[in-house]
């Protein structure tokens, strides 16, 4: 009779314990499943980029961001111009390297008639630089960024309208629906580098 009264008594505590290191684990464990925050790789570094991908991007296309990405930040343009750069080229052709463009694709033809001649991740055309300048990724990024620079006022704008004053598509909010993925991208790219 008396271990029965020990036993009853200790069972309030027993479940009391028990419902409070449960509390502790959910307040703990539950936020960490729900976290939807990528993880941070080092841009600098291709073994560290994400083989799942960010947003539904992955493999070259991630690769390619990278390169964006780093190329903003040596020009110095921080995170509003890698989001920039990386919208553009998700608008342009869905970050690959690609050695065609509108014409071949669509049969755009430029304002005056002539055939288009867009070419790599920004689809820029002859005039804006040679074919080996615009079909290396770094290299198209600096050309995309040499003229985000010197559009004053970039930092203000929409970031679809930016993009357009540098690219010159036919449509403003062309590049709108990829801000998420972008800035999903370049946050996903961001961590910090070994020393």
């Amino acid at each position: 009779m008396k271990r029965r009264k020990t036993r009853d008594r200790a069972r309030p505590a027993i479940l009391t314990l028990g419902a409070l290191t449960l509390a502790a684990l959910l307040i703990v464990l539950v936020p960490m499943a729900t976290s939807r925050d990528p993880i941070a790789v080092c841009m600098y570094t291709p073994e560290d980029l994400p083989d799942a991908g960010v947003e539904g991007w992955h493999g070259e296309q991630i690769d390619n961001a990278a390169i964006i990405v780093r190329t903003a930040s040596e020009q110095g343009l921080g995170r509003d111009g890698s989001i920039l750069g990386v919208m553009a080229a998700m608008g342009e052709s869905s970050l690959r390297n690609i050695d065609y463009g509108d014409w071949e694709t669509s049969g755009f033809t430029n304002p005056d008639g002539t055939r288009t001649t867009s070419i790599g991740l920004f689809q820029q055309q002859e005039w804006w630089g040679s074919v080996e300048t615009r079909m290396d990724p770094a290299g198209s990024a600096a050309l995309f960024y040499g003229r985000l620079a010197g559009l004053e006022g970039w930092q203000d704008m929409e970031p679809s309208h930016a993009i357009h004053r540098v690219q010159i598509n036919t449509d403003p909010e062309h590049y709108a629906r990829f801000e998420h993925d972008a800035a999903a991208v370049v946050d996903a790219l961001s961590g910090p580098c070994p020393a």
